[in-house]
């Protein structure tokens, strides 16, 4: 009887989660009914698997609308229906077409328009007119022969309690206070579950509508295969070609990863294959091979990370470089026959190059078949407070006070009620769709047999369900990520080839597991620029382990977590780690399964390995266990049945239920939070990538961080790394400088994308101009040659970009304003017999080194010619450099430090500190922490020179300071001003 559900996937419209809407359903005696959201199908699929299990026959469909207007109501007879629907929504979304007055000509769909069309066209036989509960009067006294075209039209978009909150939504869909909302923008207050007795009496009059609305349902039905895999079948074409293609390459590569005779590695081989094989996987790895064959026919670096890297078959194929052998890695942990939810490869790509994968993958899978992953954003906390603030038109200045100070007695007035009464209503509602970071899907069948697609900026056509809908539903995705990290590696390969002349490989990384050099680089902490590894706290937890090897250093990549850290497991890890006997092993199968990580749960792994030896649970249960645990599942209807299995096989070996409790509840608490060893294992392989070109090459491969955008930390840290590296670093250059960063020797050239406020445009051009026509020769040359308006040149001469003149800036901005103010620059190109303007005739100007410093802070964000040090008043640079801190162990002293970042926790008292980070004059980083008290007398207060006070505290070899009080020390006048 309920033709027209909606749920909050309208968004900013709907009220009602999929399940409220089988609840009201059950409630109001219903059996049947349609959802039909609003211009998508995001929860077509989840509500009728849903219903299912509720016992209801549910279908699907669409409401169309342009903008507030609602232009017709489709309901899909059975799932071709479904698919027209979405490929015409789908076809309006990608042409950017407004949704038309008239549906198109549809095989397989009812197409019911409301009450305001009756009339306005010949109606085909597909086609209804719906009356709503409030029109029946008027539809009484309609034709009989009209009547026979018409369905009944109750919508539901809300609970009667919830119409406030709909206004609400509304507002903050349209941008409007709530007072400006006009009718045509909310919809009747009357779009609530009617029980369907009273809908049938409300009706009685009009018995041809009844029969009409229940001959409309009785046609339709959604059989929907839940449990069979949806991605592409075969890459070849037929299952048994695949099995052989996967086999031939995976022999092929067998032999380089572990050589012809390795037995151990022969039988894991053969048992993954047989997996893959039985489960249907085989396409899934060989098209996963394809893109990374095209990544590297095309020189493109990549890093194949996640659950994926469990697999031998994977190492053998090179989609990954971790070796789950030598790691012990479960390859359940990837693929097994009781997982539910479908594994996926997660693959990184250089963020500059992730495009053009997605190009290929696009161009080489069938159009309609091949998609990127959708997302839901929801709405959250803060900005449900601030939302809601704008729409009562609250002032700024109190909608901050709302939301930082909630209890507030200047809160508790009529409006803030208002907004507080909806607010835990409203929290993790969808706001909007939006894309999945990674995630690409490749079907057998058209993507638009499960919903619509959507036309982000992105361009590229977008599922409108998330990755839940997408495991529920079958599907596999494939991950295609990106990150500045392997840039980083890419860039410098090319730049040392470029300037050193020599060709360097990073592949096969574990002979980088072996370096002396690399070792000692990776003990030192000495780590900017490297990926994972190089933040305030991984290089304290470094230096913490004296991290000189892989295996600690994958450990350290997954107790370095949040959850690891905060239940001190990674204290008690390194604490164990430095005196091993100390361990005290719950139960001896701990020592036998965890005796490398000294008994502490370090991995995901490590929950399924204990699961598995001490509960008795197989290792595909052990699995699911571990995902349920982490939240992975959104069904948790087996993990009571797991959890009463896991008990009784500890009862039936005899283990002391209060050890199996505490085991269990270590279990839960952990898993949620850690890495997979095999992640783990691929992030500690593309350190060990960076630490191998920082170790050898490090200035060229500052360049390439500098290219790449940094990564932890802003341009000022690396460009003083390249410095402390035996760089020169050298200012901006018409005739030297690239866009970007460039090195020559050990002269390292900061490009024209480092100033602030200067045109791209002109940055090429004036590349462009000089390799085509020569080295400028003077300010006039330039400016000739070049175009330049006089704001641009004088940001190059303030930066010193016409230092090669040999004129002072002073003299050479005086000649600027006196040439470009009589005419404007015209381009000559080079003339046969280029002639210059005469000079004026100046009396020596002064120059001051601090004009310098000041014009590049300005310029560039930080000094290059200097440091921020040489600004200060003051000479004292502190009682000691931070290369002696820890020779001070207890003692309180004084240091001198540049700001460079800070990171704010809470006590479990709920009080801010907060952990600093800072260069001392010779640009060297110590750290600090700011307890409660101290913070609050002497705050933080951004970037700057600080003197520090405090204790120095040395833990197993990494000194940091405690703060007792510090303050900005002030900086001499900026001359430019005076």
């Amino acid at each position: 009887m309920l033709l027209n559900l909606h749920s909050y996937y309208s968004l900013r419209f709907g009220t009602l989660s999929l399940q409220d809407l089988i609840s009201g359903m059950l409630a109001g005696g219903y059996d049947t009914a349609v959802l039909t959201d609003i211009n998508n199908s995001s929860g077509s699929l989840d509500f009728i698997k849903l219903g299912r299990t509720a016992g209801l026959n549910l279908l699907a469909g669409m409401e169309f609308r342009h903008g507030d207007q609602l232009c017709f109501v489709t309901i899909a007879k059975n799932e071709q229906g479904f698919r027209e629907i979405n490929e015409y929504r789908t076809k309006l979304n990608m042409e950017n077409r407004p949704t038309p007055e008239r549906s198109p000509d549809f095989e397989q769909v009812f197409v019911i328009y409301p009450f305001s069309k009756l009339n306005a066209f010949p109606l085909r036989d597909y086609e209804y007119i719906g009356v709503r509960p409030s029109e029946r009067t008027r539809a009484q006294l309609m034709d009989r022969k009209v009547l026979d075209r018409c369905v009944i039209l109750a919508p539901v978009s809300f609970r009667k309690a919830d119409y406030t909150l709909h206004r609400q939504l509304r507002a903050i869909d349209n941008n409007l206070l709530i007072s400006q909302l006009g009718n045509e923008q909310i919809a009747d207050d009357d779009e609530v579950f009617i029980p369907r007795v009273k809908l049938m009496r409300l009706f009685s009059d009009l018995p041809q509508l009844l029969a009409n609305t229940n001959r409309i349902l009785g046609q339709c039905s959604f059989s929907f295969d839940f449990t069979s895999v949806k991605n592409k079948a075969t890459f070849t074409g037929n299952r048994y070609n695949d099995k052989q293609l996967l086999y031939k390459y995976c022999m092929d590569g067998f032999t380089r990863r572990y050589g012809r005779h390795d037995r151990v590695a022969t039988e894991r081989i053969q048992r993954e294959l047989e997996i893959i094989e039985n489960l249907r996987f085989s396409s899934y790895f060989l098209i996963t091979d394809d893109i990374c064959r095209y990544a590297r026919g095309r020189n493109f670096h990549y890093v194949g990370r996640g659950s994926g890297a469990n697999s031998a078959v994977a190492y053998c194929l090179g989609i990954t470089d971790v070796d789950p052998i030598a790691l012990k890695l479960p390859f359940e942990r990837f693929l097994n026959p009781k997982r539910k939810s479908p594994p996926d490869f997660d693959v990184d790509f250089s963020w500059n190059e992730r495009d053009e994968m997605y190009d290929y993958i696009f161009n080489r899978y069938q159009t309609g078949h091949t998609a990127l992953m959708g997302a839901m954003s929801t709405f959250r906390s803060r900005s449900i407070l601030r939302e809601l603030g704008k729409v009562y038109g609250l002032p700024k200045a109190e909608i901050d006070r709302l939301v930082h100070e909630p209890e507030h007695m200047l809160n508790k007035n009529e409006v803030t009620n208002t907004i507080l009464s909806v607010y835990n209503r409203m929290a993790d509602f969808p706001n909007q769709r939006t894309i999945h970071a990674s995630g690409v899907l490749i079907s057998e069948e058209p993507l638009t047999c499960y919903s619509a697609m959507d036309n982000p900026p992105k361009g590229l056509p977008t599922m409108q369900f998330d990755m839940y809908v997408a495991e529920d539903i079958g599907f596999e995705k494939f991950d295609i990520l990106s990150q500045r990290g392997i840039g980083h590696i890419k860039d410098c390969r090319t730049i040392v080839r470029e300037n050193l002349g020599v060709v360097i490989d990073t592949d096969n990384p574990k002979r980088f597991f072996q370096d002396a050099n690399i070792a000692a680089q990776l003990k030192s902490a000495n780590t900017i620029g490297c990926f994972y590894i190089e933040s305030p706290a991984m290089r304290q937890l470094l230096t913490k382990l004296r991290c000189d090897d892989y295996l600690t250093l994958v450990a350290a990549s997954s107790i370095i977590r949040p959850g690891v850290a905060s239940s001190g497991m990674m204290g008690e890890y390194i604490r164990r780690h430095h005196d091993p006997t100390t361990v005290v092993y719950p139960h001896p199968v701990f020592k036998e399964q965890l005796e490398e990580t000294y008994g502490v749960m370090v991995y995901q792994e490590d929950v399924m390995k204990i699961a598995n030896a001490y509960g008795g649970l197989d290792m595909a249960d052990a699995d699911v266990l571990r995902r349920m645990m982490s939240g992975k599942y959104r069904s948790k209807d087996h993990l009571i049945e797991i959890e009463d299995k896991f008990f009784s096989n500890c009862k039936a070996k005899g283990y002391e239920d209060k050890i199996s409790r505490e085991i269990w509840r270590q279990m839960e608490s952990f898993a949620g939070y850690s890495f997979n060893k095999a992640h783990s294992a691929s992030f500690a392989v593309e350190s060990y990538q960076s630490l191998f070109l920082k170790t050898y090459y490090p200035l060229e491969f500052m360049v390439a961080v500098l290219n790449n955008y940094g990564g932890f930390y802003n341009r000022k840290v690396y460009v003083n790394e390249a410095r402390i590296s035996g760089g020169n670093i050298c200012l901006p250059c018409v005739n030297q400088s690239v866009f970007n960063t460039s090195i020559q020797g050990k002269d390292i050239y900061l490009g024209f994308d480092c100033l602030l406020n200067f045109e791209g445009k002109l940055a090429h051009r004036i590349i462009e101009e000089r390799e085509a026509n020569g080295r400028y020769s003077s300010l006039e040359n330039f400016v000739k040659r070049t175009q330049a308006g006089i704001e641009q040149v004088v940001i190059l001469i303030r930066v010193g970009a016409l230092r090669f003149t040999g004129t002072g800036k002073k003299q050479l901005l005086w000649e600027a304003h006196l040439m470009m103010s009589k005419h404007k620059p015209v381009a000559v190109g080079m003339a046969l017999f280029e002639t210059e303007s005469r000079k004026p005739i100046l009396p020596p100007l002064e120059e001051d080194i601090l004009e310098d410093y000041y014009d590049e802070m300005e310029l560039i964000g930080f000094c290059v010619t200097g440091t921020l040090f040489d600004l200060t008043k003051s000479d004292y640079r502190g009682d000691m450099p931070a290369s002696e801190l820890h020779l001070h162990e207890g003692k309180i002293v004084r240091v001198v430090g540049d700001f460079v970042c800070e990171k704010f926790v809470k006590t479990k008292r709920g009080d801010l500190m907060k952990f600093g980070t800072f260069l001392d004059a010779n640009g060297y980083f110590f750290d600090t922490v700011h307890f409660p008290q101290s913070l609050a007398k002497y705050p933080l207060r951004g970037a700057g020179i600080y003197l520090v006070e405090g204790k120095v505290v040395v833990e197993y070899g990494c000194p940091s300071i405690e703060v007792i009080r510090c303050a900005k020390m002030p900086l001499k006048p900026d001359p430019r001003s005076e």
